[in-house]
């Protein structure tokens, strides 16, 4: 009896040891590597929830990791903080980064050259999606990660390439054509 009591401290000590190393191993995973996230609404539609909510919403794995230097592309799919709502997340594609000149859907001005340390995004279902053309450009600190791969569900695993659909091409890229006149010379 005395035996079977103290294997039972050692599997309750063990346990909790371990536990108190997976916690924080966890903790760190989560907040510098990747996390999943369920994506609900329409306006990342069809990427993402191409079939509304009919048959549950796409869960993506958003990477940290490759944010961490605030380093987004044009076309990647982005959460981050609302400028909205900073308690909510969203999730857009981003359209065009600092430099860009943009032709905008009904933001306040036509046209417009995305400022130092900013981003617009867009969600891809225009008219459904509350993106920059609602609230303008977004801070580069405001992200939170970039949507890796649909992992749920089963059916429509797959890997998220970054993409921009042609006619949401930024019309100038200034720091671009800046380099490109630099290397001529």
């Amino acid at each position: 009896m005395a035996q079977q009591a103290g294997a039972g401290r050692r599997y309750v000590r063990a346990f909790v040891s371990g536990f108190f190393v997976a916690v924080p191993v966890t903790v760190t995973v989560l907040d510098r590597f990747a996390y999943v996230a369920r994506v609900e609404g329409a306006s990342m539609q069809p990427s993402l929830n191409p079939e509304g909510n009919v048959t549950g919403s796409d869960v993506v794995l958003l990477n940290r990791w490759s944010v961490r230097n605030y380093q987004v592309r044009r076309g990647d799919i982005v959460s981050v903080l609302s400028p909205k709502n900073p308690q909510q997340k969203i999730i857009k594609r981003v359209i065009a980064l600092e430099g860009d000149f943009i032709k905008t859907l009904g933001y306040k001005n036509r046209y417009l050259k995305v400022p130092d340390g900013h981003f617009w995004i867009e969600g891809d279902h225009h008219g459904h999606s509350l993106d920059s053309n609602s609230f303008g450009p977004v801070s580069l600190g405001l992200v939170h990660g970039r949507a890796s791969h649909i992992i749920w569900p089963p059916n429509r695993w797959q890997r998220i390439e970054p993409s921009i659909p042609p006619e949401r091409m930024p019309l100038l890229n200034w720091h671009a054509d800046a380099t490109e006149d630099e290397e001529k010379d």
